[in-house]
């Protein structure tokens, strides 16, 4: 397979697998709460583990558009793991509705009868907030202790699900709440799903970028297409990875300068 799908894949996968087992295990009430959030976090290590230096290992579009705002992956490279994402979160719920055919909800995440639109969206923002800042300082900070990160932000899940599960199901990823509203047609407060965790997301990337790193740190892409395509030479950037918007001042074909 040409490389530069890979990372593709590995988010299509990753996607799915957290979604089957965090949406499955919420379905059949696993284990109470403590299972349900378990069953999301430990998935989530497994998958950082399994595919983080192939694609960063985001299965999450609020991680992915956080990234994005921080210039750590380019436009068209984030489309196409947004993309990739939904289609497992999908196939997930799909898969979950073939399995269990007489479920009436497959995990899905809706607010809590006393719990208003607007705590909801405060719930799912402020999670989704605590998430992208725990993979900032694990991930993305070169200061962070290596090999760590995986237990690190699966573990951070697992703890923000414990808390938010009851409120609003704890989603912190509109692709987690899209495939079991597909499969189920349950659509209630889907919007708030998509949009919350992106706000809380982009929110923390920017602090984290801002505030927290290294004054005059180089922005580092965080996926391995964007690694790879920083040490190409600048034509074969452009021919081989469109992970990184084109050099200014330069044309394709231009050799370095030694």
């Amino acid at each position: 397979m040409n490389d530069d799908r890979r990372p593709y894949l590995a988010e299509f996968v990753g996607t799915f697998a957290l979604v089957f087992v965090g949406a499955g295990a919420g379905a059949l009430d696993a284990g109470g709460l403590v299972g349900v959030a378990l069953a999301h976090g430990l998935i989530l290590v497994g998958m950082i583990y399994a595919f983080g230096h192939i694609s960063g290992t985001h299965i999450n579009p609020a991680v992915t558009v956080a990234l994005l705002v921080t210039r750590r992956i380019a436009p068209v490279v984030a489309v196409g793991y947004i993309v990739a994402q939904v289609l497992g979160g999908v196939l997930a719920g799909l898969a979950l509705r073939a399995i269990l055919p007489g479920q009436e909800g497959l995990g899905n995440t809706l607010l809590a009868e006393d719990v208003t639109i607007v705590g909801g969206f405060l719930v799912e923002m402020i999670l989704t907030f605590l998430l992208v800042t725990v993979i900032f300082g694990g991930a993305v900070d070169t200061r962070s202790p290596k090999g760590f990160a995986g237990l690190g932000i699966g573990l951070t899940l697992a703890g923000l699900i414990s808390m938010g599960g009851p409120l609003t199901g704890a989603s912190l990823n509109p692709a987690r709440t899209l495939g079991p509203a597909i499969a189920t047609g349950n659509f209630d407060d889907l919007w708030l799903y998509l949009v919350a965790p992106v706000v809380g997301g982009a929110l923390a990337a920017l602090l984290f970028q801002t505030f927290l790193l290294t004054p005059g740190a180089p922005v580092e892409p965080i996926d391995e297409v964007s690694r790879r395509g920083r040490e190409l030479a600048p034509d074969e950037v452009e021919r081989r990875s469109p992970t990184l918007p084109p050099r200014s001042g330069k044309k394709a074909g231009t050799p370095r300068r030694r």
